[in-house]
């Protein structure tokens, strides 16, 4: 076998076998400051050298032995631009060589011919992987596992540090990634210092700051987490003192790592043997228990999005499940039990069963929600990651967020009956439209459903009785439009401001004679003017506000006797007036037909039957496309979603993509279902978040024959 280590003294150029590249080129030496020199580089199959110059005989005066886990940083522009020169930089096990050259070619062919070499060597296997490959191949031989475990400290627990990781990874830096602006160094560097953070567990007063550090160390770099499960393996192998409080501690981490992250094949193989052996040697112990719960929770972990919150780490540390509130449309609301794996599918089959809706036509999602937003989730999105995210959002925000089960498609309002709770969930979120501006109606309309909503709530009129604010009856735009109106028309205006709009400004001073040392005489009257047309809007959306609430507080009186459910019922049969009823509207901010007809500021309204376009505030429909009609429907780029019906191509700018995507989903696989041409499929919300074009068999079936993107 041929040796890779050379005698660099004694070994002349002359003598250097299989020569790949050769030349000169600049290398960064580091000193009391940092300098360049040139020397003579040659490549070789085994090693990249460098030699005082090119003659025979020539004193070598550095070697990097290449192996699989070397690494090249090819060259980058900002370097060039910082130092005139193309830099590459070769890492190696001890030794890192940046090269520099004046040529982009030139560096571009070292680069290349490096790393080429380097693909070329087999991969390096640790002595841990090899052992673990020995256990694997004798795992039914107990003797054998034992010898193998008592001859190789490097598999047991040890108070010591950890020189280098347990696993191979490529040397070199994490400049080149995306997550170096997160102070993070090489991997191996990182494999190290995780260690360092486990045994730090054992001492700790409190431990969930470490295991969340540790947890988002493997979120960012993906690479260190089957290096973290062996380092928890090793950590948790004849242990000195496994029943003590801060042994266990290593149990707590392991346990929180397999509810976020799941190992890869070869180590997953090695952990449950892991655990399996560990049960076998401590029946009815902690130890057992947490490997039980365990093996348990690998069967069901899909890679999380988020770090587990400190609450959840909480839990997972006792083996205990999270308690979670979800809200649905009035003031009530459930609290589930849930666990690390839980689904917002699993959620919504629980609230139907909790609320009495499993026979309902229609069906239901989860929201994120909170005073101004509100969003489906995903069926397969895992709840823990919900109520995560929702922690980083109060905090950069200030605003409160829940999740809130609701009606998602409205399949057949007829069938549902006014003594349900489905009734009211139909009311509420009729009731949030007409608050959003999203139920096209007359004033009047929309004055009458504001007194029936008082009526439904307060009951009959009463002096003293306290009144919601306007804003949670009417909708807010409508209201702020015709005020804005008003003041735009010449009469609102004063006659002094009426003349001046029609005046051309003069400019009595040269440009930058008095420019940034005092405001001229025009920008200070600009300046009022604006304060006093603000200070007018002010003025008039309370008058206009005032003369509102008056008119839907008379109508108020008039219901006398009208009980909750009358109220109800003639709420929605007012808001059933707009053909629209029942659709979930979604802003377009353009529109473009094949035919060659263009709009701005439309919405997009997707039924059970059909998908409308309307102007915003229109009650008739512009375009209607009911589904036997429509061939394809998916998303062209990154903003724009496309419909194709019959020979036309329709083309929607919107922000909500995916959520129109996921409903239209919806709605086509109700239609498959109910025609009995499918499985039972739960349709409470796509669960996958990709895009793509979903094709139709034919125009007059719209059966969905394939859902690549969106399984539902």
């Amino acid at each position: 076998m041929k040796s890779l280590i050379i005698d660099k003294n004694k070994m002349g150029l002359e003598e250097e076998p299989e020569l790949l590249v050769k030349g000169w080129l600049l290398r960064e030496v580091r000193g009391n400051w940092i300098k360049q020199r040139r020397y003579w580089f040659v490549l070789s199959q085994d090693s990249l050298d460098y030699y005082t110059g090119p003659e025979k005989g020539a004193r070598r005066l550095g070697t990097l032995v290449l192996t699989s886990l070397c690494s090249v940083i090819w060259p980058d522009k900002q370097t060039y631009k910082e130092t005139g020169y193309w830099s590459i930089t070769v890492y190696g096990r001890k030794h890192c060589y940046r090269l520099y050259t004046k040529h982009f070619n030139e560096a571009v062919h070292w680069a290349c011919a490096v790393q080429k070499i380097i693909d070329t060597k087999a991969p390096v296997e640790t002595p841990t992987q090899l052992l673990i490959r020995d256990i694997e191949e004798n795992k039914f031989n107990p003797e054998v596992v034992e010898h193998i475990y008592q001859h190789n400290p490097i598999l047991k627990y040890t108070q010591g540090p950890l020189y280098a990781p347990l696993l191979p990874f490529p040397y070199g830096s994490l400049e080149h990634t995306y997550h170096s602006g997160k102070g993070y160094g090489s991997v191996r560097e990182e494999a190290v210092k995780l260690f360092n953070c486990l045994q730090q567990l054992e001492s700790a007063r409190e431990p969930v700051p470490i295991i969340q550090g540790v947890l988002q160390t493997c979120l960012d770099l993906r690479t260190l987490r089957d290096e973290v499960y062996c380092q928890l393996v090793k950590q948790t192998s004849y242990t000195p003192a496994p029943y003590t409080a801060a042994h266990l501690r290593y149990w707590q981490l392991l346990t929180c790592m397999s509810c976020t992250f799941l190992p890869g094949p070869t180590v997953l193989k090695y952990l449950r043997f892991h655990l399996k052996r560990i049960q076998s040697q401590s029946p009815e112990s902690e130890m057992d228990n947490y490997a039980s719960f365990i093996s348990e929770a690998l069967e069901k972990t899909k890679c999380r999005e988020c770090v587990p919150s400190w609450e959840e780490i909480q839990m997972l540390m006792s083996r205990q499940e999270m308690l979670c509130t979800v809200h649905y449309p009035g003031p009530g609301c459930c609290q589930l039990y849930i666990s690390s794996h839980t689904t917002a599918n699993e959620v919504v089959r629980r609230m139907q069963e909790k609320l009495g809706l499993q026979e309902s036509k229609n069906t239901f999602a989860l929201y994120e929600q909170n005073a101004l937003w509100e969003q489906p989730v995903a069926g397969g999105a895992l709840i823990a990651d919900i109520l995560t995210s929702f922690f980083t959002k109060e905090s950069e925000s200030k605003s409160q967020w829940k999740l809130c089960f609701k009606l998602y498609c409205l399949l057949d309002a007829d069938s549902i009956s006014a003594d349900s709770i489905e009734y009211l969930f139909l009311f509420e979120q009729c009731h949030e439209m007409v608050v959003r501006g999203q139920l096209p109606a007359c004033e009047e309309d929309l004055q009458a459903l504001a007194s029936l909503r008082l009526q439904c709530l307060m009951g009959d009129f009463g002096t003293h009785a306290p009144c919601p604010p306007l804003d949670e009856l009417f909708p807010g735009d409508m209201l702020e439009a015709r005020v804005l109106m008003s003041l735009s028309s010449p009469q609102a205006l004063p006659p002094c401001l009426v003349a001046a709009q029609g005046c051309p400004t003069t400019q009595r001073f040269p440009t930058g004679l008095l420019a940034g040392t005092l405001w001229s005489h025009t920008a200070t009257a600009a300046h009022k003017q604006k304060v006093e047309q603000d200070m007018r809007l002010l003025s008039r959306l309370k008058e206009e506000a005032a003369a509102v609430m008056g008119s839907i507080l008379e109508r108020w009186k008039g219901l006398a006797g009208y009980n909750r459910r009358d109220s109800m019922a003639a709420y929605l049969t007012i808001a059933r007036q707009w053909s629209g009823f029942g659709c979930t509207l979604y802003e377009v901010d353009f529109y473009i037909s094949s035919t060659g007809s263009f709009s701005q500021k439309l919405w997009l309204g997707v039924a059970a039957t059909s998908v409308s376009l309307y102007r915003q505030g229109e009650a008739e429909a512009l375009e209607s496309f009911p589904y036997g009609q429509i061939c394809s429907y998916g998303v062209s780029d990154s903003n724009t979603f496309k419909i194709t019906a019959g020979d036309r191509d329709l083309l929607f700018e919107t922000t909500k993509l995916t959520e129109i995507m996921q409903l239209m989903n919806a709605y086509f696989s109700a239609i498959r279902r109910q025609r009995g041409k499918g499985e039972d499929a739960d349709i409470s919300k796509a669960e996958s978040k990709d895009v793509g074009f979903h094709h139709l068999a034919s125009m007059q079936t719209p059966t969905l024959l394939e859902l690549p993107s969106h399984p539902v």
